[in-house]
């Protein structure tokens, strides 16, 4: 706790600098700061695949945590997509909006345009997007239905897709105990997380989809082809799927995960 408490102060002085610094510098900054957060965090992170780590690439990503931010920032700095209620979060708000978080207004006819144009901006200087299309979080056992409206951005800006599956343990087993759900908040999350020792999270990259494979499917068969991969990959290893379905959906979702 102490750790963290002097380590986000850090950040938050990192992001205040991130207008005089070159990109490069940013993205380091970023990349290693999140690394070192999930240390002091006691989030162990196992990558599986082969994460794209040098081209503009689309990453899309099952959705359990506020913690999978900074889980794929330790792989490679990323911008997310997020919904604009994120910036008013304390800390963590201010955190990824200086980090670069492209944010949405639900409900607006523009927003989309907007968005759209400000993750082109992202893909031309060489880097990854993320999305969580589910919209919001989920105890981590299965994935919900994938919205496919901000995939269209990524199709025509003529970037590949990559499906991550985020996996979360706790003592070996499959948990969803820092799952950011229900009416939980933001601090008792956080404590959850710090007293549960050692978390492990999988973070699996799959198969892309190239460009040009996407611009031929269209949107809605690229959301269809990433949530299928993305769901059996999150699936794989639970022992009684069924049990794990049923408590996923009797537990109520958290309405502040990422954009729809």
């Amino acid at each position: 706790m102490m750790a963290i408490i002097l380590w986000i102060p850090a950040g938050l002085i990192g992001v205040c600098l991130f207008p005089l610094l070159p990109l490069k510098w940013r993205l380091w900054m970023n990349h290693h700061w999140s690394r070192c957060l999930m240390w002091f965090c006691g989030v162990r992170i196992v990558v599986q695949g082969s994460p794209v780590m040098r081209d503009p690439v689309f990453w899309v990503a099952n959705h359990v945590s506020w913690v999978d931010i900074f889980v794929l920032n330790s792989v490679r700095t990323t911008s997310f997509v997020a919904k604009s209620d994120i910036r008013s979060w304390p800390v963590i708000g201010w955190l990824v909006a200086g980090a670069g978080t492209v944010f949405i207004a639900r409900g607006q006819r523009h927003a989309i345009r907007a968005v759209g144009e400000q993750m082109k901006q992202r893909f031309a200087r060489g880097e990854v997007v993320g999305l969580f299309p589910e919209g919001t979080t989920s105890p981590g056992f299965d994935v919900s239905y994938f919205h496919t409206s901000l995939f269209e951005p990524a199709i025509r800006a003529g970037v590949d897709i990559q499906p991550v599956a985020l996996r979360f343990y706790h003592r070996g087993t499959r948990s969803d105990r820092i799952a950011f759900v229900g009416e939980q908040t933001l601090a008792h999350n956080v404590w959850c997380l710090l007293s549960a020792g050692e978390s492990v999270v999988e973070a699996e990259f799959l198969p892309l989809l190239d460009a040009s494979q996407c611009q031929a499917l269209g949107r809605a068969q690229v959301a269809e082809r990433m949530h299928a991969a993305v769901r059996a990959a999150v699936r794989k290893g639970l022992e009684d799927d069924t049990a794990h379905a049923e408590d996923a959906a009797g537990r109520p979702e958290h309405k502040q995960g990422l954009v729809k």
